[in-house]
């Protein structure tokens, strides 16, 4: 990145590109883990694994722990701002442990247009967990070979990481999590109401 670093910054800087780099290549090179075809429930009924990847053959599966997270709400408002750029090659689907009729209902007032399934807290996510089996924010890549569906990466969501760009962009600042806390909203009462302040929510 930088031919020359200026100070302790653009070092750490380039330490962290160089790393990124390695990353990307073990990442290229794990060795896919076969996983079976679990069973998912999306506002249309039940769907199993194999049919979210839509005749793809990349699926990338969003942990999120469902509408009452503050954190997991800001890392799929990012990722929906570049989703057409994924879905134009891959498949993508937020998973969360709430109904789909509260998922439905939830990403319609985040904008979200994912693709979105209900593990109901069920196999999927005890198996299949970032972490394992605590129903932890993060990301999974599986890959099919025909009908055979195989795990090649994952990666847990966490204040800081590489995943929400919000993180970046507040350290700049000198803020991160402990100084900032990502909201649902962001609306203020106003000292007066000029229409008279009921029913406030």
């Amino acid at each position: 990145m930088y031919e020359k670093p200026q100070n302790e910054i653009q070092k750490l800087e380039n330490q962290v590109f160089e790393l990124t780099q390695k990353l990307e290549k073990l990442r290229a090179e794990s060795a896919p883990v076969p996983v079976k075809n679990y069973s998912f429930k999306d506002i249309n009924g039940t769907v199993n694994l194999l049919d979210l990847f839509a005749g793809k053959e990349v699926l990338f599966a969003i942990h999120n722990m469902g509408q009452g997270c503050r954190y997991c709400t800001t890392w799929a408002d990012g990722i929906n701002g570049f989703l057409t750029h994924l879905e134009s090659q891959f498949s993508v689907v937020l998973f969360s442990k709430d109904s789909p009729e509260l998922q439905r209902q939830f990403a319609n007032s985040r904008g979200w247009r994912f693709r979105m399934a209900s593990h109901g807290g069920s196999d999927y996510i005890k198996e299949q967990d970032v972490v394992g089996g605590a129903n932890s924010p993060g990301l999974v890549c599986y890959v099919r070979q025909g009908e055979q569906i195989f795990k090649k990466n994952f990666t847990v969501f966490g204040p800081g990481d590489q995943f929400c760009s919000l993180w970046n962009i507040l350290s700049l600042a000198g803020q991160n999590s402990e100084s900032f806390t990502p909201q649902f909203n962001y609306w203020k009462r106003p000292a007066q109401m000029d229409d008279g302040g009921q029913n406030l929510n």
